[in-house]
């Protein structure tokens, strides 16, 4: 048999899948939901999930009252996110009810693991590390306007807005993005979208090192689509910016909303006066895994290539129980690419924000996921994996500068500085920053270690 024959004994062996829809109507409160209501970006916002009452709706008595009492421990208690879930997104959770027991495939379901998590998802010791952040990555603290994020020398993150059609369990800027929970009262946008607009627009003409412009939130998919396009087109008057990217989970979660009529024409537009200006234009999405990706969230994909759109990339998150093994992550992009026309592009290490250790993996973990990844896809679709490292940004994991097992501590360095570091201070330049593994995947004198170990004697994130 030659190399990569049927009978070849490969770690991981790839089977084309294409997309399904999953049936709606097996949940009991969509069994007279029809395809044109499923296909409503409107009836999708106005159906979503967003408490127990509602997820009982959904349900019915498909999973056991457990369950519930499980969901509402966490939410008083331990949530960082309000909950809100689209009928798309709960659709891709336990695909086929074809399984001994529903209560039990819903706990284990990879999509329901970090977009409903639960109180006995948490680690019980270490449900946040010591040195975690409401706003890990300090993008607050590097604000040159209200919502405009200057961390890297040539990019800003623009964040429009703080709401999204979906919350994720996980979400890096809880700080600021969705509603207050029992455990967070999030910041606030205090500036009018007008105001906030004009600001950042004002600052990119006076920074013509500025090339790169994220269009975040939140989730571009909440502003209406007349004022993305307004702030888009503005963007697009200035010469110095070359490079724009919409952020957008909502292509997955709600891939009705970028199939409007509206929104199809209106990206068009901008396409089109992107490529004429010569700036790249990419859609960025996240999906964590292949169970996500149906038909529609390609059609929306597809369609968004269609009218112009450079590339629509990937940038997911590796996650326990969710992604952070190879055959998922090799799944997940064969689908992305092969039938979804979306190229893995990222998958960033879990960021330390409270009450996410059971989410985190430790950098080595992600070193040896790098490993066993490489090979089997196309180069050019083989995503990154990258730790998003506190004052320094995204690193390669295998860019580590030294690395304490034991503790679970690496050290990483940069090379330029933030906008909250002083252009005179080579300090910066010269610091090894650390970062933290989840204290629970050390061996066991590490966890003693940490046990024992008084916080102001670990190393901060900028030893």
């Amino acid at each position: 048999m030659l190399p990569g024959g049927s009978h070849m004994d490969q770690p991981y062996l790839y089977r084309r899948t294409e997309l399904t829809e999953p049936d709606w109507t097996r949940f009991p409160g969509w069994r007279d939901v029809t395809q044109a209501q499923w296909e409503s970006a409107q009836w999708q916002r106005v159906n979503c999930v967003k408490n127990i009452k509602q997820l009982r709706a959904v349900l019915g008595d498909l999973v056991g009252e457990e369950f519930y009492a499980d969901l509402e421990a966490d939410q008083k208690s331990m949530a960082t996110m309000s909950m809100l879930v689209p009928p798309q997104m709960i659709n891709t959770m336990v695909r086929s009810f074809d399984v001994a027991d529903i209560t039990d495939a819903f706990y284990a379901d990879p999509v329901r693991h970090y977009m409903i998590p639960v109180a006995s998802d948490r680690l019980p010791e270490w449900p946040s590390h010591p040195f975690s952040k409401r706003d890990s990555l300090h993008e607050h603290d590097m604000w040159v306007a209200e919502g405009l994020t200057h961390r890297y020398p040539t990019k800003v993150l623009a964040e429009l807005l703080s709401t999204c059609p979906q919350y994720c369990g996980h979400c890096t800027r809880m700080d600021l993005v969705g509603n207050s929970t029992p455990t967070v009262d999030k910041l606030k946008l205090s500036l009018k979208p007008v105001e906030r607009y004009d600001a950042h627009i004002a600052y990119l003409k006076a920074h013509p090192g500025v090339r790169d412009v994220v269009v975040s939130g939140g989730d571009v998919a909440n502003v209406p689509w007349r004022n993305l396009e307004g702030y888009l087109m503005r963007l697009l008057e200035i010469d110095t910016i070359r490079d724009i990217r919409l952020a957008t989970k909502a292509l997955m979660g709600l891939p009705q909303h970028w199939l409007q009529h509206d929104v199809v024409e209106g990206l068009e537009r901008v396409a089109r006066t992107a490529r004429r200006r010569g700036v790249n234009l990419a859609i960025h999405t996240h999906v964590n895994h292949a169970n996500s990706l149906t038909p529609l969230v390609a059609k929306a994909a597809k369609t968004a290539l269609e009218v112009g759109v450079r590339d629509v990339r990937n940038q997911g998150v590796l996650m326990r129980g969710v992604n952070a093994d190879s055959h998922s992550l090799l799944d997940l992009c064969f689908a992305l690419q092969g039938e979804a026309g979306i190229l893995p592009y990222y998958f960033y290490m879990c960021d330390m924000i409270p009450n996410a250790e059971h989410w985190r993996v430790a950098v080595w973990q992600a070193q040896q996921l790098q490993h066993d990844i490489m090979g089997y896809l196309p180069g050019y679709a083989t995503p990154r994996i990258v730790c998003d490292v506190p004052f320094v940004g995204k690193r390669w994991v295998h860019m580590v500068t030294e690395y304490d097992r034991e503790h679970g501590i690496s050290y990483w360095t940069k090379n330029y500085r933030t906008s909250i570091e002083a252009t005179h201070d080579e300090d910066v330049l010269a610091k090894r920053y650390a970062y933290y593994d989840p204290i629970d995947t050390l061996a066991e004198s590490g966890q003693k270690w940490w046990r024992k170990s008084e916080v102001d004697r670990v190393p901060s994130e900028d030893a």
